[in-house]
């Protein structure tokens, strides 16, 4: 097919960038070359990000991007790029941040986004209509022309609140334990829904991460309100239009609070995080419903998202032709029925019961059709309405073998009608695929893949299905051979032979728990090696060690950013912070590894303020602490983390509980991890003028600081300083001594320190500082 434009999207392998390749708009994918252009013409840039299976990205394309007049405006006024934000979650995120700043916190794709030639963000917004659009771009042209000022003064305010979004930790004051897992239960309870399930109001997001860890808190201690959250939500969705009735797997979200109208598009991460959670949820309950929702959700990703070679693709399209030969497009369009349809595949009397139980009805619960859902009554409900006197054609005796036989153990009243059920949906599934397909984006994502194999690894654990294995078998092994260099380093993403781009975090933190659970499933010593291999990696390239945690980007990334990225939130994948401390974790008891260890629970340090702030939002993180508190020699909090008011230093004091017998004696530690590149004075500092490192304790118990120990300092010769200082650089630690009165009587209370201290680099001095800190004590 010969088409009128080509633009230099035509020469990437993202198939997002590939649909705007033949835009009239002169895109550039991001990269030196779009920028340099964009600084040697001196204009401002248009960021457009977006995915290839967004619908209102492809509204966005139609009604704008393949427009002439608004392509003269682009192609005039600014350097256009697009981005693939599947491809690039760091550049995704970084200006999603903007965004959410500019519309009052309302983000989405496409998301439009004006740069300066030195990137940093001076508008932003997401879909625009096509005449909106082309008035905004008028304004930002004259206005870079006629305040440019003005302009760079708001680029570079937004850039430093970016740059202070994206990196923060908050490092938690009371420890990590019970109590923090409790408060998110409680948190949970009060956003739930009790009817639909789920937590909030519409649209509504399928909660994967809050849902692992309540099921985890319920394992380990019983606790039923987690279990009915969990059990509710689960069988609600599966229920509703979010689960696809007909084919299985999951929509990406819904609209309505009852789960019933999808946005239609499947995505590759959500059923990966859902398939194993349903097995799970079964394997403690023996509620059938769980397990056939499972099965389900695996086949559809085995029929309609494996590769060949084994990889799994990304996602498929809410939007599809009408029909075959149409240039018509409709969002759900595959999936949605009409009584007439349903009929001419079952025929009259078949097609009439099945409308009943699934609400395929003439009016339709969307636009006119229907979506496929059991919301108004469950199978086992619709069971004990049919009585025999009715003789529905379930009841014959002779029933079509069908793709799911019936399951065994619980929910045993609807079993017959299930397995008539079963046959019709095939029928009714293979009618569906003589329908025009959806889009598939067969792009491979290694993080996206870890979640898949780390998914068929524990349900073949709970589910014994031979093609789990092999399915998650495959995907390591194309994953470990066509997207990791022989240096051990990842790449994100694989499509047409080439893999391309430096993997981020998440890709090796979710490969790390995929190969651990995969090792876990077969007891293969391979899958060990290689979690191993890949965790160390990821430190090497990740690891924070200032402040503990990872970096989202490798300390050498290709790209100067205009902000650093350091996350432990949950979106609509795990965090890579969470996955990674959960894979330490699990990796740390397998091997015996203490760094591991000590490295997953540094991670939950780091973010451990978040946890009773945001639970929603720290699910998998709720998740890794539930599980250190399982098991007795996990590595328990031991230590009260504080970061100093200019982020210099990084002070733990451990043990976090002393316990003291009267007449006895207990030692405190306090372990200073000054920043790199910087340097605080010693305890005796060479000038006069220079604040010592001093540390006052404090308490209203009958205990006596005996003794506080300082180490030697080093000597430390800087330009501005006539004589080498007496320094410390590095880790330095100080130690308490305590002395229990001998009749004191058993009390519990806290010892209060606080950490004085000046520091300095080699051009400057900063003002003294102050960190203050307190030990619980339990005199016994």
């Amino acid at each position: 097919m010969s088409h009128q434009y080509t633009n230099a999207l035509i020469h990437e392998t993202s198939p997002y960038l590939l649909q705007h390749a033949h835009n009239p708009v002169n895109w550039y994918p991001w990269g030196a070359e779009a920028i340099q252009k964009a600084r040697a013409e001196d204009k401002p840039i248009f960021l457009s990000i977006g995915y290839s299976t967004c619908y209102w990205c492809h509204v966005m394309e139609r009604q704008s991007f393949e427009d002439a007049e608004v392509a003269r405006l682009l192609n005039e006024h600014f350097i256009s790029i697009k981005v693939d934000r599947e491809e690039r979650p760091d550049i995704d995120d970084i200006y999603m941040q903007a965004t959410l700043l500019f519309t009052q916190g309302h983000g989405g794709w496409p998301m439009s986004v004006f740069l300066t030639p030195d990137l940093k963000p001076f508008h932003a917004g997401t879909y625009f209509p096509r005449a909106q659009f082309m008035l905004l771009l008028q304004q930002v042209a004259d206005v870079w022309r006629t305040n440019r000022e003005r302009i760079e003064q708001t680029a570079r305010q937004v850039a430093e609140a970016i740059a202070r979004q994206t990196a923060l930790s908050a490092p938690s004051a009371e420890g990590l334990d019970e109590r923090l897992l409790n408060f998110g239960v409680q948190a949970l309870m009060e956003a739930f829904d009790p009817r639909y399930g789920g937590f909030g109001g519409a649209p509504k997001f399928p909660p994967h991460q809050a849902l692992r860890f309540l099921w985890q808190r319920y394992r380990r201690t019983r606790d039923d309100a987690a279990r009915r959250m969990v059990v509710i939500t689960l069988e609600q969705m599966a229920r509703g239009g979010i689960y696809d009735q007909i084919g299985g797997g999951f929509a990406r979200y819904s609209t309505d609070h009852r789960w019933l109208v999808p946005h239609f598009e499947k995505m590759l991460y959500d059923n990966a995080q859902l398939a194993p959670l349903y097995a799970e949820v079964f394997a403690l309950t023996k509620g059938t419903y769980f397990r056939r929702i499972a099965e389900e959700t695996y086949n559809f990703v085995l029929r309609e998202m494996t590769d060949p070679q084994g990889g799994f693709y990304s996602a498929l399209d809410a939007e599809s032709y009408v029909a075959p030969g149409s240039h018509e497009k409709e969002e759900g369009a595959y999936y949605v029925w009409t009584p007439e349809e349903v009929k001419q595949v079952l025929g009259e009397q078949d097609g009439e019961l099945f409308c009943q139980i699934y609400d395929i009805t003439p009016s339709g619960n969307f636009e006119g059709k229907s979506i496929p859902n059991l919301l108004n009554r469950s199978v086992e409900e619709w069971a004990k309405q049919l009585t025999p006197s009715v003789s529905p054609p379930y009841q014959g005796g002779e029933l079509t073998p069908s793709d799911s036989p019936p399951y065994q153990g619980g929910d045993q009243e609807g079993v017959a009608l299930w397995q008539w059920l079963d046959e019709k949906r095939r029928q009714l599934l293979e009618a569906r695929q003589r329908r025009p397909y959806p889009h598939r984006d067969d792009k491979i994502l290694t993080s996206w893949n870890a979640l898949m194999i780390d998914a068929f690894a524990r349900g073949y654990a709970v589910l014994k299905d031979e093609r789990y294995r092999q399915a998650a078998e495959n995907a390591a092994r194309f994953i470990l051979t066509h997207l990791r260099d022989a240096d051990g380093r990842l790449r994100r993403t694989y499509r047409d032979g080439q893999a391309k781009l430096n993997a981020y975090l998440d890709d090796y933190a979710c490969l790390v728990v995929a190969l651990v659970e995969l090792h876990k499933a077969t007891e293969k010593a391979e899958w060990l090696q290689e979690a191993t291999a890949v965790a160390d990696k990821m430190i090497e390239l990740f690891w924070d060690a200032s402040e503990g945690g990872f970096f989202f980007t490798s300390h050498d990334h290709p790209e100067q950013l205009i902000a650093p990225l350091k996350s432990g939130f949950d979106g609509a994948e795990p965090s890579g912070n969470g996955m990674a401390a959960l894979g330490l974790l699990e990796l740390g008891r397998l091997t015996g590894r203490a760094d591991f260890l000590a490295k997953s629970r540094q991670t939950l340090e780091a973010f451990g303020g978040f946890l009773p702030r945001a639970p929603r939002g720290f699910g998998t993180m709720l998740y890794v602490l539930d599980l250190m508190l399982s098991d007795g020699t996990a590595p328990l909090r031991t230590a009260t983390v504080a970061i100093s008011p200019d982020a210099i230093l990084r002070v733990e004091v451990s043990p976090d509980t002393v316990t003291l017998p009267p007449g006895e004696t207990a030692m405190v530690s306090v372990h200073l991890h000054i920043k790199e590149g910087w340097h605080i004075q010693s305890s005796q500092p060479t000038l006069d003028f220079l604040t010592p490192t001093k540390l006052e304790v404090t308490s209203s118990l009958p205990v006596q600081v005996t003794a506080i120990h300082y180490p030697p300092g080093q000597p430390l010769q800087l330009a501005f300083a006539p004589e080498a200082l007496d320094a410390y650089t590095g880790d330095v630690t100080l130690t308490v001594e305590l002395l229990a009165d001998a009749a004191a009587q058993p009390q519990t209370g806290a010892l209060e320190l606080t950490l004085s201290y000046q520091a300095c680099d080699e051009t400057r001095c900063l003002r003294a500082a102050q960190v203050p800190m307190s030990v619980r004590v339990r005199v016994a």
